[in-house]
């Protein structure tokens, strides 16, 4: 059934963008079509309809209120947003083609799809927004005198959001504290210039202000979790680097990994079966919470819209399958632990099957000794189970247990395990660990630096900037096994005179080169044709941020200059921000390529993106690129004048093809001359 999917070129059931009625269902509902719907055996349409009928259900005359009409001409005042509000706010701050990263309403990172990890987001988020998570642990914090908070709604009560795309304005304020902070987040975006606008970096500049009438000492904090191989990191297959490292024009936190060599036994011990979980009851294993139900579950009772998970065996510990509920949601909520029997480790790899949520500490396997966990796995935001490993060479003759672990309530706030063996074999990774698609490096930096900033390579206490703040000395590197969390971070800090402010302007910076799309023969991020790393980045934006920021704001200020009404202009532009979002690639080659929807419908279709007008007039090389590569190009028949709709894929769809032709027109307008014409004249007349 997905093959014949494909060949159609259309999405298949689970990409969410299809109702389980199709147009042409709907034409035939009557008869025997209408009793297989559990409609009654009869015409749908009663027929014949006049005008006046449809009058009846579109009024020419809506009533609609006078003083309601008058306000959408009027010029208004900026949206603030507040209080609950902010919990639906995701505002991509990355730039174009460059992956999906959102800043919340409280000025929390979260979503951090930059990993090559193929998310499909579904197409329910107009009704059911997403929850906003963060698969990994960064934030920024601030110490005003002993106080310190997260800068974000756990650390603050009265926070308000105003999104101007590309640039986002947050304020915390708290009666409590003597300082106003507001935070300036966005990534570069400078019409006409999409090389400036394509950067895989966000900045974050905060600004503090003494508001009391004494002088109060300050710190400002960001810290960053090393996600290098966040997905395909197995336990004890490599170990994630930090370094800090101080440049002329910035402070940087450089996060890298390295793969650790997993040599073979010459003469392997024979595998010992420790858990397949072939019983009604999870005996010997200790039972917490009621997630996990009374016993490991069979794969054939797992609920059907988690697929098929995977792995040896018919039963598996699966903490959504058995836990109580009426949907979805109620069952993520719940929450447990399964901890086995101790044991002598007396082989050199743990090997077991696991699936479900990402979420380090909350949804995860872990190894303990004393009752502490020494290594960690989670899940990949995925029901499938994938064999991962546990690198215990290390720990020969000692006792251990495990612990499988959900704590987690909300979205993938489960987790599932599967066989658990030990082994003398590692596991070999079917791709090589730089070809892995999360295999990168990452940065923090703090710009403008100065002789007292800080940086810590190794935090004491992840998740709080506590250690940040605490009088110990700087440490330049560190590094620790996949498996444990590694993250450091970077500090200012400067004494406020009454009404003085201070401004630390951080970079969040990613260089995932390894993107790849099936059946695009295109690879990779065509941002790394230009940057090596996410420390090359950084010292590019630094040197030219003065520019680069006062074009961006150039940009927004221009913009709202405008004497037409906020709300419209706030409605025009945000829908631009989705070339920040994983909807659109741009490959090593320099093709452009969009989904309908992220993942979800493939080819940067004709007759949807032939709607989208904003990107030919900001950004006209990338449509250029799109007529010339691709329509004219790769997708198109010379013998019959056919653009295939979905460029690899597909066949005619005649409005996409009538789209393409005009849109050739306008990428002559918007072109500087007429070479773009000259060169694709020929196909353009065989597709009229």
């Amino acid at each position: 059934m997905a093959d014949d999917v494909k060949k159609q070129g259309v999405c298949s059931s689970s990409c969410g963008c299809r109702s389980g009625i199709t147009r042409r269902d709907l034409l035939r509902w009557g008869g025997a079509g209408a009793l297989a719907l559990g409609l009654p055996a009869v015409s749908a349409m009663a027929g014949p309809f006049e005008a006046s009928d449809f009058e009846k259900l579109v009024p020419a005359d809506k009533r609609l209120s006078a003083d309601w009409v008058k306000s959408l001409f009027e010029r208004g005042e900026p949206a603030w947003y507040t209080g609950d509000e902010l919990k639906w706010i995701g505002m991509p701050v990355g730039g174009l083609c460059a992956g999906q990263l959102y800043l919340g309403g409280d000025g929390r990172l979260w979503h951090w799809d930059l990993f090559n990890q193929r998310i499909n987001t579904g197409a329910a988020h107009y009704a059911d927004p997403m929850e906003p998570v963060a698969p990994i642990d960064q934030g920024f914090g601030i110490r005003v005198n002993d106080d310190v908070r997260t800068l974000d709604g756990r650390g603050f009560a009265d926070i308000r959001f105003r999104g101007e795309y590309p640039i986002a304005q947050v304020e915390y304020r708290d009666p409590r504290l003597p300082v106003v902070v507001e935070l300036e987040a966005f990534s570069p975006f400078i019409p006409l210039n999409e090389a400036d606008s394509s950067l895989p970096v966000t900045v974050m500049r905060f600004t503090v202000k003494n508001t009391s009438d004494r002088g109060v000492n300050v710190e400002i904090a960001g810290w960053l979790q090393n996600a290098v191989c966040l997905h395909t990191g197995m336990p004890g297959g490599g170990t994630r680097r930090n370094r800090v490292v101080r440049a002329e024009d910035s402070l940087r936190l450089d996060c890298s990994a390295a793969e650790t060599s997993r040599e073979q036994r010459a003469k392997p011990r024979p595998d010992i079966v420790f858990e397949n979980w072939d019983r009604e009851t999870y005996d010997p294993w200790t039972v917490t919470g009621v997630a996990f139900g009374g016993g490991p579950i069979l794969k054939s009772k797992v609920p059907e819209y988690q697929g098929d998970v995977g792995g040896p065996g018919k039963r598996v510990a699966n903490s959504h399958a058995t836990a109580p509920g009426a949907d979805v949601g109620e069952k993520d909520n719940q929450v447990g632990t399964l901890t086995s029997r101790a044991f002598i480790v007396e082989r050199d790899y743990v090997t077991f099957w696991i699936g479900g949520g990402s979420h380090p500490g909350e949804t995860c396997l872990n190894l303990l000794a004393n009752d502490k966990p020494l290594l960690t796995a989670t899940g990949h935001n995925d029901n499938t189970m994938h064999l991962a490993q546990f690198d215990v060479r290390q720990l020969q003759g000692q006792s251990v247990r495990l612990r499988i672990v959900d704590k987690r309530a909300g979205g993938w706030g489960n987790i599932g395990v599967g066989e658990i063996v030990f082994s003398d074999t590692p596991i070999k990774a079917a791709v090589k660990f730089e070809d892995q698609s999360d295999f990168g490096t990452m940065a923090l930096a703090l710009l403008e630096p100065r002789a007292e900033d800080r940086g810590v390579a190794v935090l004491p206490t992840p998740g709080v900037p506590t250690g940040l703040f605490r009088a110990t000395e700087d440490n330049a590197e560190g590094s620790k096994p996949f498996g444990l969390s590694l993250a450091g971070g970077l500090a200012r800090g400067q004494a406020l005179a009454a009404g003085e402010e201070m401004t630390a302007t951080f970079l969040v910076a990613w260089h995932f080169p390894n993107d790849r799309i099936d059946g695009v023969p295109d690879k990779g991020r065509h941002y790394a044709t230009r940057f090596p790393t996410a420390a090359a980045v950084v010292d590019y934006v630094a040197g030219k941020f003065e520019s680069l920021h006062a074009q961006t704001r150039l940009w927004r200020d221009t913009w709202y200059a405008s004497t037409l009404p906020y709300w419209f202009l706030d409605r025009t532009m945000l829908n631009t921000s989705t070339l920040a979002t994983s909807t659109c690639h741009r490959f090593a080659s320099g093709r452009f390529y969009g989904w309908e929807g992220v993942g979800c419908c493939a080819g940067t279709c004709t007759h949807v993106w032939q709607y989208a007008q904003a990107v030919a007039r900001l950004f006209p090389a990338l449509e250029r690129d799109l007529r010339e590569r691709t329509d004219f190009g790769l997708a198109f028949d010379s013998a019959t004048g056919i653009i295939r709709f979905r460029a690899e894929g597909a066949g005619l769809a005649v409005d996409g093809q009538s789209g393409c032709i005009l849109r050739s027109y306008r990428e002559h307008l918007m072109s500087a001359d007429d070479a773009f014409l000259k060169r694709n004249w020929r196909n353009i007349k065989r597709a009229v």
